[in-house]
């Protein structure tokens, strides 16, 4: 296991499950809480556990071999439906650091990157060729995700894979979008100052009016 932001090695566990959307991932009835608390449990709930709570034995992440568990290998669309973060932030609290499919819901994309949860697109064919790998194997597949070079390696060879530029200045220094903008916080105030003095009457709009529109009117009483 590493602790670097550059590389992500571990077990690989097969979902081959095309649309998994987040209410699969993260269930209603764990939504319930006002912090990210508990959401492990949660994850995949109806895929881990029959209606009376016992685990399905059969379900990969409920074998005794995948404990421990650090990387997902998906399928299509992986991620689709609702917006719901708390599927990114189950998967993180589960121990996943990384998901490989062929695509991914916009939404779930933009909310692992901006959570430290890497996904990472293959080509269909890669994909399942992994799936295929992982189902065949009797231990589970070990897989190493290069993010410096961009690469993921398994026993079935090396897969070049892509990420914008940002998106992966953010994951090698551990940064969410606030932090990446935070970076330019010089350049941002630079800009608000020559903004100010060329249209001094935009400074502050907010504050002078609500100031004005609480100051009491001539008589005593407010102005309506």
């Amino acid at each position: 296991m590493t602790d670097t932001y550059d590389r992500i090695e571990g077990i690989a566990a097969p979902i081959a499950i095309a649309n998994l959307d987040t209410d699969q991932i993260m269930p209603k009835q764990f939504l319930r809480g006002i912090d990210k608390a508990g959401l492990a449990q949660g994850l995949l709930w109806d895929l881990r556990f029959h209606g009376d709570g016992s685990p399905r034995k059969d379900f990969v992440l409920n074998r005794p071999a995948y404990a421990g568990t650090r990387i997902l290998i998906g399928d299509a669309n992986f991620g689709c439906g609702s917006s719901r973060e708390h599927a990114v932030w189950g998967l993180r609290q589960y121990g996943i650091d990384a998901v490989i499919a062929p695509s991914f819901g916009e939404i779930f994309y933009s909310n692992a990157m901006n959570n430290r949860l890497l996904p990472v697109m293959l080509p269909e064919a890669d994909v399942h060729a992994l799936l295929d790998a992982a189902a065949a194997a009797v231990l589970p597949l070990h897989i190493e995700i290069d993010v410096q070079r961009l690469e993921v390696r398994s026993p079935l060879g090396t897969h070049a894979f892509a990420l914008s530029a940002r998106h992966r200045t953010m994951f090698l220094e551990g940064l969410d979008l606030i932090g990446a903008s935070l970076v330019h916080r010089s350049a941002i105030a630079a800009f608000a100052q020559r903004h100010w003095a060329e249209q001094p009457w935009t400074r502050d709009v907010a504050r002078r009016t609500r100031a004005r529109l609480d100051r009491p009117a001539r008589g005593g009483g407010l102005k309506t």
